[in-house]
């Protein structure tokens, strides 16, 4: 069964690799979907893959790589659509 969630990540969250680690922890598990910066300074990532898998990216989320600092993560839940074919870095 498949999940997909719609994910902003606040905190010291830019310029901390924040995207490039999502995406190499996404990859590492069959994660499909986006990360991007926001203006504001959050992140925003929409990612679908299995359910034990998301729920393992979620808790990856609130941590992040070792150079952020993760204030608040906010997980919306979204109906499947399987239309990505990998997770990428998107520009804002």
């Amino acid at each position: 069964m498949r999940r997909r969630v719609h994910i902003i990540v606040s905190g010291r969250v830019q310029g901390v690799a924040y995207r490039a680690s999502a995406r190499a922890q996404a990859d590492s598990l069959g994660i499909t979907g986006w990360v991007r910066n926001l203006p504001e300074g959050s992140v925003e990532i929409l990612a679908e893959g299995d359910r034990p898998s998301i729920a393992a990216f979620i808790d990856w989320c609130a941590s992040g790589p070792r150079w952020a600092r993760v204030d608040d993560v906010q997980v919306t839940d979204k109906e499947p659509k399987e239309e990505y074919r990998c997770f990428a870095v998107q520009r804002f």
